[in-house]
């Protein structure tokens, strides 16, 4: 049978996992290098379209702002992400113990998922007293549904053959949970982080754009706000970026997580 040879003048470029890191970096480079063609080249004003030099640029200068409003994003990003995911499992550990109870509460969680958060932001707003912790209720309410669905059905993804192992060696609801349930639920939780990750910091964001908050607890969609109200649109690109850096960042630690828990034996990961 013929295979295909790894390129001995260079080796390190035939590895799997290197390629996944340098053929993104190459593209997002020719990406860069065709904005900024495009826009030099056009002389497109900054205040329409700033080119990613001048992007760069108003980062390192307007980072007095804009670092403190990253800061802020996260940090009600990691909240929410932490309490959806304990909140999650805690439902889909209850769903797998009866099929009665799946079955009356899952369409309220189909409820939280199809409701636009910017319907119902303004009420938990009002609601609740503390704008940090109205923002991380609203940004949970966004990540929560893909945690209790992949949770869920991971649990009920168990081999039928060895539940019904588990029942003759008469093993308790808590030891089925714990040695056959969880196991096999992982490789769909480590799929519902990474998902729920990204949500996370969409719900921050957009929770703040309902929630118009200023003063010294402000993220970036205030930034985002303030930039438009100016026609600063430079510092509206930087603050876009460093949205977009931080949903990378989340997922490539979810990924990264996933390969370290299940990568050794999950064909998923291999």
């Amino acid at each position: 049978m013929n295979t295909i040879a790894p390129n001995p003048k260079r080796p390190w470029l035939s590895h799997p996992r290197i390629r996944k890191v340098i053929v993104p970096g190459v593209i997002a480079v020719i990406l860069l290098l065709l904005w900024q063609a495009v826009v030099t080249a056009g002389k497109v004003p900054e205040y329409i379209f700033p080119s990613p030099l001048v992007t760069l640029n108003t980062l390192y200068e307007d980072w007095g702002l804009l670092g403190p409003s990253l800061l802020f994003t996260l940090k009600i990003t990691l909240l929410s992400f932490l309490m959806a995911t304990v909140v999650g499992c805690g439902i889909a550990f209850l769903f797998v113990q009866s099929r009665a109870i799946e079955t009356a509460f899952f369409p309220y969680a189909v409820l939280l998922q199809v409701t636009p958060i910017v319907a119902i932001a303004p009420l938990i707003i009002i609601w609740i007293e503390s704008t940090v912790l109205a923002l991380v209720v609203c940004s949970t309410l966004v990540a929560l549904f893909p945690i209790i669905s992949n949770t869920t059905l991971g649990l009920r993804s168990v081999s039928p053959n060895l539940l019904a192992y588990f029942k003759l060696r008469q093993a308790s609801r808590l030891q089925v949970l714990w040695r056959l349930r969880i196991p096999s639920a992982l490789p769909y939780f480590f799929a519902a982080l990474k998902i729920a990750s990204g949500l996370s910091l969409v719900g921050a964001v957009v929770a703040e754009f309902v929630a118009g908050t200023g003063g010294s607890n402000t993220g970036l969609a205030y930034q985002i706000l303030q930039s438009g109200y100016q026609l600063n649109i430079p510092r509206m690109f930087a603050a876009l970026i460093l949205i977009s850096l931080t949903g990378v960042v989340l997922f490539m630690a979810m990924s990264i997580l996933s390969k370290l828990a299940i990568g050794h034996w999950h064909e998923s990961e291999n």
